[in-house]
């Protein structure tokens, strides 16, 4: 007989099995463990709440609420009557057990006399023992030995391959080195007094002002720029980016705008500026045909969707402006403003092609 027909057989057994006549015959104990049994649970699942990964096995019936006290004294009486373990060694008052440390035993492992497995050459022997502290701290940085070292010592070890950089031994301190700060840039040569007075007398020669980065610039002073610019019809550019100016002074730039004809580019960023003066400045460019660029960004708070779709209502209307300096964080005024500018680039392209051919 094959084993194939050795496994039908034992498959024909329990296929003629009735589970109604074996499942009769269960009591109710036992039709609850093969309850137990057959449910699907998986203890790995940590997906699953608690209450479906195991079986609940609380069938008792509770003895009532929760008694603190009575639960404290139950265990503690419980720990009472559980019997210590004997030690093996008893305890005695005043006897140490187990080994006692000695002293000796670790100044003889220290003992350069005592052999030792590492055996080195008698010339690297020599080196060693004739090498000043100043080498052997090169060698340290050089081996890794980062705990014993500095940092200045370790880094200059490890970055000078031909000469011993470190003049001291291990025990040396770090000092604290003092690093000359170099500008950025050159603070701004403007004299503000003198070009003020410039623009008040209309000079041709100031066609571009610029006042970036002066911070102690008094507001009255600025707003004076303001009134001096209404009547200038030469200073092609004014830039007042980081001066600390406010809304009074954007208050001054609106009107300034409103009477100006020859001003073309125009910074206030870096400033602390609120939405209700940057707005003061761009409504001017619903009469203003003159500016050509405008440079915003960067104020004291950020603008919100609603101010951003506002600036871009007035540069629908506009039709001079080519560059707009601030970065629209919605993608809906952004796009609309880019479309603009390229619409007014497109128009001062046309104008221009159209001159030239008259």
């Amino acid at each position: 007989m094959s084993s194939r027909d050795i496994l039908d057989q034992e498959r024909s057994k329990y296929l003629e099995v009735d589970e109604e006549e074996v499942l009769e015959g269960l009591s109710d104990l036992e039709i609850q463990q093969l309850a137990l049994d057959l449910e699907d649970l998986d203890p790995d699942n940590q997906l699953l709440p608690a209450g479906l990964r195991q079986r609940n096995q609380t069938n008792k019936i509770p003895t009532g609420p929760l008694d603190r006290d009575q639960l404290l004294n139950y265990i503690e009486e419980e720990s009472k009557q559980v019997e210590d373990k004997e030690d093996i060694v008893p305890y005695e008052a005043g006897v140490k057990r187990g080994k006692i440390f000695k002293v000796g035993d670790q100044l003889d492992s220290l003992d350069p006399t005592t052999p030792t497995l590492a055996s080195l050459d008698p010339e690297l022997e020599e080196c060693l023992n004739t090498a000043s502290e100043a080498e052997l701290t090169d060698i340290a940085a050089i081996l890794g030995m980062h705990q014993i070292l500095n940092n200045d010592q370790y880094y200059s070890s490890y970055k000078s391959s031909e000469t011993i950089v470190n003049k001291t031994g291990m025990s040396s301190t770090t000092k604290c080195e003092l690093v000359a700060t170099v500008a950025s840039e050159p603070p701004n040569p403007t004299n503000v007094e003198e070009t003020l007075k410039k623009l008040q007398d209309n000079d041709p020669d100031v066609i571009m002002v610029n006042l970036n980065n002066i911070k102690n610039i008094p507001i009255h002073t600025l707003q004076q720029y303001c009134e001096a610019l209404k009547k200038n019809t030469f200073v092609k550019s004014w830039s007042l980016a980081n001066t600390r100016s406010n809304d009074a002074v954007a208050t001054a730039i609106a009107d300034m705008l409103g009477s100006n004809i020859g001003l073309k580019v125009l910074n206030v960023e870096s400033n602390f500026m609120s939405c209700e003066g940057i707005m003061a400045i761009v409504e001017t460019l619903r009469e203003n045909v003159s500016l050509e660029q405008l440079r915003i960004d960067n104020q004291r708070a950020l603008f919100g969707s609603k101010v951003e779709s506002e600036i871009c209502d007035v540069l629908k209307v506009n039709q001079s402006l080519l560059k707009l300096g601030y970065h629209f964080h919605s993608q809906g005024p952004r796009n609309n403003a880019s479309s603009y500018l390229t619409r007014n680039g497109d128009l001062r392209r046309k104008r221009r092609f159209e001159q030239a051919q008259n």
